[in-house]
């Protein structure tokens, strides 16, 4: 009979010892390359004098141990670092100023997104002309989409020649920086950066790689010279920033440039900041002489009649943290067999639908089920937000039944389907904003007024209402006084 020999442990405690005891490894200060022991050269990218000994005990990953090193600027008690360099430089463009939080900071990035088109590099030619006329350092456009003399005779339309203002003509990444080394400039606009390539990265230009490689470049450059750097990019189908996502966690701020082709009105929004606001809008309108701010658009939005008139309400939309006051229009059509049309413009469809199937059941005299509706906002504004629908409700209200509301009447809040009247965000900045403009009346669902969100604006009466009934009748008694 043998007797079974026993297996020896795995680990030993002198080999748990030794395991954890530091040993000498090498690592190559320039490009983190570990040879298995030193040599003068580094074999991965040649560097003379650049392996040095480290010690490797630490955590791990991909299985290789990550190696403690001397940092390049030691850490810092928070009261001691300066916030001077990132202060923000207004660009004198006020609206867009508003969108940024006060500026552009030196060392960010930005990245401007919208529909071809939409006026993307007219804004920008503008905001590199008032940098060079306003911040002391040159600016410079790189164009890879049009030639010099194209962006030239833009430039000359908008009045936008300046001395300190660079223009060039673009594909390649290494002649982008070659152009930053020449200038040293403290604002780059580079249009687009899905026509820049670098030829060190595999891919087409504008593929996935070739983006993704292009944006890291520029933005390292940008945070090491402390440049100011706004890149424009192109939007998909769905209105989404084309390329690969993590574009959007590379850059520093994210806009969206969005606007009708019919329209004059423009709008930057913000998406992502990281030196202010999120949810600032600023208003622009396109004509023949480029672009230019709009700090009051509100008057674009509504329209004066000489009296009176059927179908149309005013509402007030919020758009980021912006108030603006926007008339609401409906038109009854004749009745049709079958299925009657339900059309809008700069609403939501499926609200519409909604508020035609609450007023139906709710509202005395009015037939909409055999009829076509169709509902607009005016001055090419979208306003998707349900604190419209009280006001969508009262105009196809008043168009059906050929009723005038009084034309100093706002009315806000959601509508629910059994008829109430729902609470809404930033009442008074909505009151406050109404009453500048000259409106008098205003119905806000219950809970809303003065004495809930303090003392409502100076010579208007503002009046609650619980449900759809009810706010038709105030607004029928508000406009026969």
């Amino acid at each position: 009979m043998t007797t079974p020999r026993s297996t020896p442990s795995r680990a030993t405690p002198r080999a748990g010892r030794a395991a954890r005891e530091p040993r000498p490894a090498y690592e190559c200060d320039a490009c983190g390359h570990q040879p298995p022991k030193w040599v003068g050269r580094c074999p991965e990218c040649g560097e003379w004098g650049a392996v040095v000994e480290c010690t490797v005990t630490g955590p791990t990953v991909s299985g290789r141990v990550v190696s403690s090193r001397m940092p390049a600027e030691p850490a810092r008690p928070i009261a001691t670092i300066s916030a001077a360099p990132a202060r923000a430089r207004p660009t004198g463009v006020s609206e867009l100023d508003r969108v940024l939080g006060g500026g552009l900071v030196p060392g960010a990035v930005v990245l401007l997104a919208g529909e071809p088109g939409v006026g993307k590099s007219t804004l920008l030619l503008d905001v590199a002309q008032q940098w060079a006329a306003t911040a002391g350092s040159p600016s410079l456009v790189v164009s890879g989409e049009e030639s010099v003399s194209q962006v030239r005779l833009r430039a000359e339309r908008m009045g936008a020649l300046h001395d300190q203002l660079w223009l060039a003509a673009e594909s390649d990444l290494g002649a982008v920086l070659g152009h930053l080394d020449a200038v040293k400039p403290g604002l780059l606009v580079l249009d687009s950066v899905q026509t820049i390539s670098t030829p060190g990265t595999e891919g087409v230009p504008g593929g996935v790689t070739q983006v993704r490689a292009v944006t890291a470049a520029l933005v390292a450059v940008a945070k090491e010279r402390g440049l100011a750097t706004v890149l424009v990019g192109h939007v998909t189908k769905d209105g989404q920033v084309a390329g690969p996502r993590v574009l959007e966690h590379l850059v520093d701020v994210v806009l969206h440039f969005e606007g009708d082709k019919h329209s004059s009105l423009r709008m930057v929004r913000g998406v992502k900041n990281r030196f202010g606001a999120a949810d600032e809008v600023g208003c622009f309108e396109m004509h023949e002489g480029g672009i230019s701010s709009l700090a009051d658009p509100s008057g674009l939005f509504l329209t004066r009649y000489s009296e009176p008139t059927p179908g149309t309400c005013v509402t007030v939309a919020m758009e980021g943290r912006r108030a603006l006051v926007t008339e609401v229009q409906a038109l009854i059509g004749a009745t049709v067999a079958g299925s009657p049309r339900r059309t809008v413009s700069g609403l939501d469809g499926a609200r519409l639908a909604m508020v035609l199937a609450v007023l139906q059941r709710r509202a005395e005299r009015l037939t909409l089920h055999d009829k076509e509706v169709f509902a607009a906002t005016v001055g090419g504004i979208r306003v998707v937000e349900p604190a419209a629908d009280l006001a969508v409700a009262l105009a196809v209200a008043s168009g059906g039944l050929n009723l005038a509301i009084n034309p100093h009447l706002v009315a806000i809040g959601e509508v629910g389907l059994t008829g109430e009247v729902r609470r809404v965000g930033a009442v008074a900045r909505r009151l406050a904003e109404a009453a500048r403009l000259g409106f008098r009346v205003a119905l806000v669902p219950t809970g809303c007024g003065p004495e809930s969100v303090g003392a409502g604006p100076e010579n208007m009466r503002v009046m609650e209402v619980t449900d759809v009934r009810s706010a038709l009748q105030c607004a029928a008694r508000a406009s026969a006084e």
